[in-house]
């Protein structure tokens, strides 16, 4: 009778398992899939910010895969005698994990300081360090997901990523002054170059006025053209051309330097490279063959 008794309880451990298992799956997917609904819900209708919601939604996730694991230690014999040895030995075993577990625990440190102070937020067009640009897709407790323009996923350590100096072209203004430098030779006219310039810019689609109502009246140009400096074998120009954002200012900058040329080659605006001389021996007089 006792072993009858011990075969059906040996057997109902797996099916408690499994139940388990299951529970914690569908638990986290109907969590993971109302969430989504709400942040698609919120976004459209409250502009809120996203990124709270899925660092919530990761942090539900663990717990939930944390409550699994500690039911089924509790469910296996031999496991749960393994976890009371451990719990006895808590003092060296605490400090080995304490060791061990410090990267992850300051990856979840700082990645509740970044839902925070938001430094930057799921959507938002970045830069961490030496990184290419990339737009925050997720922020989980480990770490942060970014996709680049090669559609590539950056993933970093939370802990890391807090300790880059990040730039954010979407927090705040997203209106971005992009720089347009091109050099013309000494014998070109520069006024001409310059308004070349400043017609090639305002031309463009995604150029955008951003002066103020008293720099219009004061007459001060939508783009500014300077003079930066004077190179080996060129004048340096620089124009100040302003756009809604990182990405239009990528593809402007592309266009403006592709018209900009068509329109130097047309007006006559030379944009110089240097020249190099080659002497070989044989064009050299028969005295200075020899040395």
């Amino acid at each position: 009778m006792e072993t009858v008794q011990q075969f059906f309880i040996d057997w109902k451990i797996p099916i408690i398992i499994t139940f388990v298992l299951i529970g914690a799956f569908v638990l986290t997917r109907m969590f993971n899939w109302v969430i989504n609904r709400s942040i698609e819900s919120a976004t459209e209708k409250l502009k809120v910010d996203p990124t709270r919601y899925k660092f919530f939604k990761n942090a539900f996730s663990f717990i939930i895969w944390l409550i699994a694991l500690g039911a089924i230690v509790s469910l296996i014999p031999a496991l749960k005698t393994f976890a009371v040895m451990l719990f006895a030995g808590a003092g060296i075993m605490m400090a080995v994990l304490g060791f061990a577990a410090q990267h992850a625990f300051s990856n979840i440190i700082s990645g509740i300081f970044i839902v925070i102070f938001k430094p930057f937020r799921v959507g938002d067009l970045i830069k961490v360090g030496s990184l290419e640009y990339g737009i925050v897709e997720d922020i989980t407790l480990r770490h942060t997901v970014i996709n680049n323009f090669e559609n590539k996923r950056i993933i970093i350590p939370n802990s890391v990523i807090s300790a880059e100096t990040i730039i954010n072209d979407t927090i705040e203004d997203t209106k971005v002054c992009r720089w347009i430098e091109i050099g013309i030779s000494y014998d070109s006219d520069v006024d001409l170059a310059i308004k070349i310039i400043q017609e090639e810019a305002m031309k463009h689609s995604n150029s955008i006025d951003n002066r103020t109502q008293k720099e219009k009246e004061e007459g001060i140009p939508q783009v500014r053209v300077r003079q930066t400096s004077f190179g080996d074998f060129s004048i340096n120009l620089r124009a100040f051309v302003w756009t809604s954002n990182s990405i239009l200012a990528m593809q402007m900058h592309s266009d403006m330097n592709r018209s900009i040329k068509k329109r130097f080659d047309k007006e006559g605006i030379e944009i110089p490279f240097p020249y190099r001389t080659l002497v070989f021996k044989k064009d050299l007089p028969e005295n200075k063959k020899s040395f």
